[in-house]
């Protein structure tokens, strides 16, 4: 066999041999590129669910500052119903001492021997001793009458204290109510905040899992690129070799 039959020989082996690498190369590009999209994919959906998961944790921390507002308002009610409690608590117990000293008498009953009294003075010749204890005695019916009067005070004063209670009572239950909802709320956004991130933790591994795959495929492409360029050049080399011997061969 001559020596350009044999470099044809090897060029035809070279060429299958060529062929080869580049199939097995475009099948690592097809791979590369395949992890490459599923990775772009799934970061693409890892931000999707972040950004969902932002959503929800400012929704729940805009329901935790109504709540901290809410439990603000609700302290200075329950001050109110303190500071309330306590005159209210004050007033039963000066009713209390003063229904001991109440006298007999109803306020009607003092009130008329009070103006029967003063008209007696106004109308009736008396002596200077005699007047004296008139209107002692009206000072006496006087003090029992305010008695009555200070009592009767009292007690209105103490039936609004006790509305003003009640009205306070229902509105610090109200706002206990809504702070219990509020929270139920803040709740459920966290829970589905921590799904989110949760999941996209889980998509973050898998599209850093993919794209190790794809450097591993990118770093299996490269001794091939170089195995085909060595390729190349053998049967370029061997391609010069055999032009070189048809020119020496016609000018025999």
């Amino acid at each position: 066999m001559s020596k350009q039959s044999e470099n044809i020989g090897k060029i035809e082996e070279l060429n299958q041999r060529l062929a080869a690498l580049k199939e097995q190369r475009n099948k690592l590009f097809a791979e590369a590129k395949e992890l490459a999209e599923k990775r772009d994919k799934l970061n693409s959906e890892f931000k999707r669910l972040k950004a969902e998961a932002q959503e929800f944790k400012k929704a729940r921390d805009e329901i935790n500052a109504k709540i901290i507002e809410l439990k603000q308002q609700r302290s200075q009610i329950k001050a109110e119903i303190a500071k309330k409690a306590e005159e209210l608590k004050n007033i039963r117990g000066e009713i209390k001492v003063l229904m001991a000293k109440k006298p007999s008498k109803n306020s009607g009953v003092l009130q008329k021997e009070i103006e029967a009294i003063e008209w007696k003075i106004q109308t009736t010749p008396l002596t200077l001793q005699e007047e004296k204890q008139l209107v002692e005695k009206v000072k006496q019916l006087e003090a029992q009458l305010n008695v009555h009067r200070r009592i009767e005070q009292l007690s209105q004063k103490r039936l609004e204290l006790t509305t003003e209670l009640k009205a306070l009572e229902a509105r610090a239950k109200s706002i206990h109510e809504r702070i219990i909802s509020e929270a139920e709320k803040s709740q459920q956004k966290h829970k589905e905040m921590i799904n989110k991130l949760e999941e996209a933790k889980k998509l973050k591994a898998e599209a850093d899992n993919l794209h190790r795959l794809f450097l591993q495929a990118k770093e299996k492409i490269e001794p091939i690129k170089a195995e085909i360029r060595k390729t190349l050049e053998e049967i370029g080399r061997l391609r010069k070799e055999i032009m070189a011997e048809t020119v020496e061969e016609k000018k025999k």
